[in-house]
């Protein structure tokens, strides 16, 4: 199974999606090293899939947020 994650904008509405990844800790790993630049591109949140089922999110990519 692989892990990917998808973006949104502010209102919800899906932007992107990453790369796909083997395994949650290099999902996890990528995002907390790409956020920023994500926040840059307009990306407001993300969801983390393994597959087609959400594990987690959204979570927001403004500092101090959840």
């Amino acid at each position: 199974m692989t892990w990917t994650w998808k973006y949104e904008d502010a209102d919800g509405t899906e932007v992107g999606t990453s790369a796909p990844f083997e395994a949650r800790g290099d999902a996890e790993s990528w995002i907390g090293e790409a956020f920023a630049d994500l926040a840059d591109d307009g990306v407001a949140q993300v969801r983390l899939f393994e597959g087609e089922t959400q594990v987690y999110g959204p979570m927001s990519l403004s500092p101090g947020e959840e």
